[in-house]
């Protein structure tokens, strides 16, 4: 395997595979770009088939990232984690502070977080061995926690402005076609129904489906056929690469948009969407509310009057890029991968790195802080 000449480097700062014996820790930090300021990204967990195909997700979430930070004008770089084991039974104090270990070895060019298969509780025990983490248990007075309901929060804004776009309505009887039940689809489902919405629900945990039928008179559908269902809005807010050759020609919306990272499983789809007459939100664009909550916790900001500021600059972003999309008659994924990569261009021609410095602004959490 040739690093270098793989389809999804895309000129990756740095790439490190770590290994702990004791833990039986295998995992991959990809640092996309530092040209904005220190590379963040949470660690997912995973069942992966290969080291390959972890090594092609970490590639394409780090850029991803890259993207996503600089869209949301955090001062940050894209970085992703990538574990390679099973979230449901390999989880262990020892495994998360070998990664712990891993991350402070960086020096803090990436700063971690929790994502698919990882969880606040699983970043205490990183915050042990390194101060380069964030998306904590909340301190009195500090932003902090789960970042999930933050990414579910800027999501339905997004949904709301793209309906807006597309249909010139609001939300009010619109129906929703929701993939993925989990720390953001299901609280995203409880602010579409609070604001007029019907919903069709899929995921993999029938007895979430179960829960959320009951809770909020939604429509369970089977989760291999919820891309193809009729409604208004198809949100994914699952695993990535849902937007495909496949699956394009089957979609029965007006509108994607959704929190999924790296939806479209090639640059091509962007534009069979676009064919298609289906409005998509770029995933990055969309989905930052998460990033834009850890970043704020990371710097130490106090209330939550400052994130919720910046995450309602999401539906301001998306519009713009929708109506430049519009107007050059280019996909929106077009518009918002060439919108990113210029801030890019910019942060390395000028030095970058303006933003969250590298330096930690507090110590590693020892452990009898937990006790």
């Amino acid at each position: 395997m040739d690093l270098f000449t793989l389809p999804d480097f895309d000129g990756h700062e740095q790439v490190v595979f770590g290994h702990d014996t004791a833990s039986g820790l295998c995992a991959l930090i990809a640092i996309h770009s530092t040209a904005l300021g220190p590379a963040a990204g949470g660690c997912r967990m995973w069942t992966y088939r290969s080291t390959d195909e972890a090594l092609t997700d970490a590639l394409r979430l780090s850029r991803g990232m890259s993207y996503k930070n600089a869209m949301a004008e955090l001062g940050l770089g894209g970085g992703k984690a990538v574990i390679l084991a099973d979230a449901r039974r390999r989880k262990t104090p020892e495994l998360f502070a070998a990664f712990g270990r891993l991350v402070d070895s960086l020096g803090g060019r990436y700063i971690t977080a929790e994502d698919v298969g990882t969880t606040t509780a699983d970043m205490e025990q990183v915050a042990r061995q390194t101060a380069f983490v964030s998306g904590l248990k909340r301190a009195a007075g500090h932003v902090g926690g789960d970042p999930g309901p933050k990414t579910a929060l800027g999501v339905f804004l997004g949904i709301q402005a793209a309906v807006r776009f597309q249909l010139d309505r609001d939300l009010e009887g619109v129906t929703v076609a929701v993939q993925g039940l989990g720390g953001v689809g299901r609280p995203l489902c409880r602010m579409l129904v609070d604001a007029g919405a019907r919903l069709k629900i899929a995921d993999a945990r029938s007895d979430v489906t179960a829960q959320v039928r009951e809770e909020l008179r939604a429509v369970v559908v089977p989760a291999d056929t919820i891309a193809a269902e009729e409604a208004e809005v198809f949100a994914p807010c699952a695993l990535g690469a849902v937007l495909n050759e496949w699956s394009i020609p089957r979609l029965r919306v007006r509108i994607v948009a959704g929190a999924a990272n790296n939806q479209l499983a090639r640059e091509a789809d962007g534009h069979a969407l676009r064919a298609a007459g289906i409005l998509y939100a770029p995933d990055y664009v969309i989905n930052a509310g998460g990033i834009i909550n850890v970043a704020h916790e990371y710097r130490g900001v106090t209330g939550e009057a400052e994130v919720r500021a910046d995450i309602e600059k999401i539906p301001v972003r998306l519009t713009e890029i929708f109506e430049r999309a519009a107007n050059e008659g280019v996909p929106t994924s077009v518009v918002a991968d060439r919108m990113a990569r210029e801030r890019l261009r910019r942060g390395g021609a000028t030095g970058g790195r303006q933003g969250i410095g590298v330096a930690p602004t507090r110590e590693p959490v020892r452990a009898a802080a937990h006790e």
